[in-house]
């Protein structure tokens, strides 16, 4: 493991870690960690993140949307048994 410093932290930031360690039960030197380590797991996920940059899943290659299918299914269907479609207005 690896030792890392931080030089010319103001008291008030000092202060405010400090808190909030003792609010999370920890010690400042558990909730700094905890902090790093929060920080290169998200560094991590925004690399992945950026490899799949540009791809596309297939969700929006198709023309129409989820509910434009099941809108026009449903207006086949009451064309079929010769049912006036309602709006949503009434």
């Amino acid at each position: 493991m690896v030792a890392l410093q931080i030089r010319d932290v103001e008291p008030e930031v000092r202060d405010v870690l400090v808190r909030r360690a003792g609010e999370k039960g920890q010690s400042l030197q558990g909730f700094l960690l905890e902090l790093v380590r929060a920080e290169a797991r998200r560094s991590r996920n925004a690399e992945a993140l950026r490899r799949f940059e540009g791809r596309s899943d297939g969700a929006n290659d198709g023309e129409a949307s989820a509910a434009d299918i099941i809108r026009r299914e449903r207006e086949e269907r009451m064309a079929r048994f010769g049912l006036r479609g309602e709006t949503e207005d009434g």
